[in-house]
């Protein structure tokens, strides 16, 4: 609090029209501050661990310029793009919106014996719609997997980790330090499927699909954890209307937002043959900002690491009496009103 005055209702009476203009900037200055008190107060600590893709690219915009949230740490991790593609684009995001505060960040390492995804023609060549944003390197690069550890040992209890990529990444950081399962608050996940129906793979999801390994690695975690999975995603289809709450492009995130929505509608509609757009890893950031509207149930579930055709489904114990214990809660309906005028809101003030 060094060299801060008193508010204008503590000091000595002023005297002319200078000092008023002095008071004014003082009582303003007051309630500014008393303003960001309640928002430190009222802030989460959040890791985000993505795979920048247009989709993971509006989700982390939205969580770096959201006041309460704390975004710690951004996670690169590879899955819907390249693991050089993702730091980069890591980077280029987080110099873009230009936070009050600086994440930390975390690079990732391109994966032996990973399947082969070739998703340019979703997200473009730099996996964010050829937007070619110039970006500056690194001098200094850690592991994703050891930011992650840093992180959560920094904060025991308080630390949620959104992980809106492959779970490569939190799996090895909970096989380097098991106990850190202990010391994360919360694990928020974008992936799976509930009810059968993949997307790069008939009943499988990209981030389990990728890295079935890790997602059973962290499935089987004695961690706090919530799963929206591709379904819920689907329970809130962008029409074109989107394209009507676009910001304006007097900033940088403004003009990004401009580029990369109209880009992935283009190519929702092009190889999917669908006139709207589904914001998955978008959604589980709002699924952190209000939980209340999106309803959850308590299920056992577990990844399938490999088969002939079904590696990296999400298997789901619903039996009546059902054997396996239940490890996590799944998001299963979402108040998609609310969540699609909050994001329309959000995408509006970026500019």
């Amino acid at each position: 609090m060094g060299g801060w005055k008193a508010p204008p209702h503590c000091m000595p009476p002023l005297r002319s029209t200078q000092q008023d203009g002095i008071r004014l900037r003082a009582r303003v200055l007051y309630f500014v501050r008393a303003r960001r008190a309640r928002i430190e107060r009222m802030t989460r600590k959040l890791v985000i661990d993505c795979a920048p893709g247009i989709d993971d690219a509006l989700a982390l915009m939205i969580a770096l310029l959201e006041p309460e949230l704390d975004v710690v740490a951004v996670t690169a991790t590879e899955g819907s793009v390249p693991a050089e593609t993702a730091n980069r684009n890591v980077r280029a995001i987080i110099e873009t919106v230009d936070p009050l505060r600086l994440p930390r960040i975390g690079t990732a390492s391109t994966l032996e014996d990973r399947p082969h995804l070739d998703l340019r023609r979703i997200y473009g060549d730099d996996g964010l719609g050829n937007a070619g944003i110039p970006v500056a390197r690194l001098h200094q690069e850690h592991p994703s997997e050891k930011i992650l550890c840093d992180e959560i040992r920094a904060a025991p209890g308080e630390v949620t980790v959104v992980c809106l990529g492959p779970l490569t990444n939190l799996a090895g950081a909970l096989k380097r330090e098991p106990d850190l399962a202990r010391l994360v608050h919360r694990i928020v996940i974008a992936g799976g499927t509930l009810d059968g129906i993949g997307d790069v793979a008939p009943v499988s999801e990209l981030n389990m699909y990728y890295d079935p390994d890790a997602a059973r690695t962290v499935f089987r975690s004695p961690t706090t954890k919530t799963l929206l999975p591709l379904c819920a995603a689907r329970k809130v289809p962008l029409p074109p209307d989107v394209l009507n709450h676009l910001p304006n492009d007097s900033t940088p995130a403004g003009r990004l937002v401009r580029h990369l929505i109209p880009a992935f509608f283009r190519a929702f509609r092009q190889h999917h043959g669908l006139e709207h757009l589904l914001l998955h890893r978008a959604l589980t950031i709002v699924a952190v900002l209000h939980p209340d509207w999106f309803g959850t149930r308590e299920m056992a579930g577990d990844v399938e690491p490999c088969g002939e055709l079904t590696t990296g489904a999400t298997i789901f114990d619903r039996r009546q009496a059902a054997a396996w214990r239940a490890n996590m809660e799944v998001v299963v309906d979402v108040r998609a009103p609310s969540v699609r005028d909050f994001l329309y809101a959000t995408f509006h003030r970026m500019g």
